[in-house]
């Protein structure tokens, strides 16, 4: 027995190390090949330089994914200075546009227009100057609060940081933090309820300042109380500026300029709420079930 625990001592730590070390080798082969795929992906080119503002305009725009059609020639016009609200089921195509509006990706078929210049012949760096997204999935880096929100804008004052952090909603709950904007946050935010971190999100894109703004279903996943201080900070931020959104809380898009109705990758219905409301059509099926599922209680 003895002998059994000397030599199952001296063999089980040198197999929880091959162990441990064939778990990381297949973790360092997966994101290699990830690597490997977007390095393959070809470069996007254009020389000219992105147009300040003006409208976004699809052309009988198609795109794939791997083969499979998700939006089938859409034609719609997003009007400068205006909120414009992707609505629809789930696969319906919302994000996809959303995607190609900040040139992710490039259309299969059709053109995209910034002021009536071709997506494809613009600068990429000097188009996504001109962008500010908040997606539903906030990412922050494990750094402090103030670099943070300094990302919108690298050599921001502290003046103009704390400026951005007071119209969206979170200048309060940052000092209440031990360190104040020196506070660190984990890797991603971990150590930021969901609703700071998009209000960080929002600081961040109230800095840059940028003429377009899409907005991707921000509210989604938070509670009433947190829902109610984002979309303040969403207010402050959309003023004045091309905003395209997408939104699952159709109450949060009900004041848009226009709403676009999307199902199954193609435009089913546009207009704004009450045109649709009296439409009767999936719009109107969509609000209608909202509207009773808020009235249920517990």
């Amino acid at each position: 027995f003895v002998l059994f625990l000397v030599v199952g001592s001296r063999v089980f730590d040198p197999l929880t190390s091959a162990l441990t070390n064939f778990t990381e080798f297949r973790y360092f082969s997966i994101a290699g090949g990830r690597i490997l795929t977007l390095m393959n992906e070809p470069e996007m080119k254009g020389e000219r330089q992105s147009p300040v503002a003006g409208e976004i305009r699809f052309e009988h725009v198609s795109f794939a994914y791997q083969n499979k059609e998700v939006l089938h020639d859409i034609n719609i016009t997003l009007p400068k200075n205006s909120l414009t609200a992707l609505v629809g089921p789930s696969g319906s195509g919302k994000s996809t546009v959303m995607k190609l509006c900040a040139r992710f990706y490039d259309p299969q078929k059709g053109c995209i227009f910034f002021n009536g210049v071709p997506m494809n012949e613009i600068n990429p760096e000097s188009l996504m100057s001109h962008i500010s997204m908040v997606f539903q999935d906030v990412y922050l880096f494990q750094d402090t609060i103030r670099n943070n929100i300094r990302f919108g804008k690298t050599d921001a004052t502290e003046e103009e940081i704390i400026a951005a952090a007071k119209k969206a909603c979170c200048h309060d709950f940052i000092m209440r933090l031990p360190k104040g904007y020196d506070t660190l946050v984990g890797e991603g935010g971990c150590t930021l309820s969901g609703g700071e971190k998009q209000r960080i999100s929002i600081a961040r894109a109230i800095l840059k300042d940028a003429p377009i703004i899409l907005l991707d279903e921000a509210t989604a996943s938070l509670d009433p109380e947190n829902e109610v201080e984002v979309q303040k900070a969403i207010d402050s931020l959309i003023k004045g500026r091309t905003v395209i959104a997408i939104a699952h809380r159709l109450k949060t898009i009900k004041d848009a300029d226009r709403i676009i109705v999307l199902d199954n990758g193609r435009i089913k219905e546009e207009g704004t709420h009450d045109e649709l409301v009296r439409n009767e059509g999936l719009y109107a099926h969509l609000w209608n079930i909202q509207e009773s599922i808020s009235g249920w209680k517990l």
